[in-house]
């Protein structure tokens, strides 16, 4: 699922470059900068909304450790937040770590 501001436009643009089928587009709250008042970047609330208790994993290169908290408290399903250097976007590295979290997930 794409959960970023690119929403749909992920679909026509990112999904072809990294060979991902069309995929579904989280409903995300409207962007008002990358961190709230309540500190929180201004996926997260949604994000455990939609994840409604399911594992998930999130990557994206603005997460911070009120984020960490946040989904800890209010998400009971396991959730792997994981952070990517914005300069270069998710790596063979960043992928192998959410692979061997899932695997470990999976047991």
């Amino acid at each position: 699922m794409w959960a970023t501001a690119w929403m749909d436009r992920a679909n026509e643009v990112i999904a072809p470059l990294l060979g991902l089928p069309r995929l579904p587009v989280a409903d995300l709250p409207a962007y008002a900068g990358d961190v709230g008042p309540d500190r929180l970047q201004w996926k997260t609330r949604a994000l455990v909304r939609i994840a409604d208790g399911r594992p998930f994993v999130w990557l994206d290169d603005v997460i911070g450790d009120g984020d960490r908290r946040w989904v800890a408290e209010e998400h009971p399903g396991a959730a792997l937040l994981h952070e990517v250097d914005s300069a270069t976007g998710a790596v063979a590295a960043d992928l192998a770590s959410i692979a061997e979290w899932v695997l470990r997930l999976r047991g």
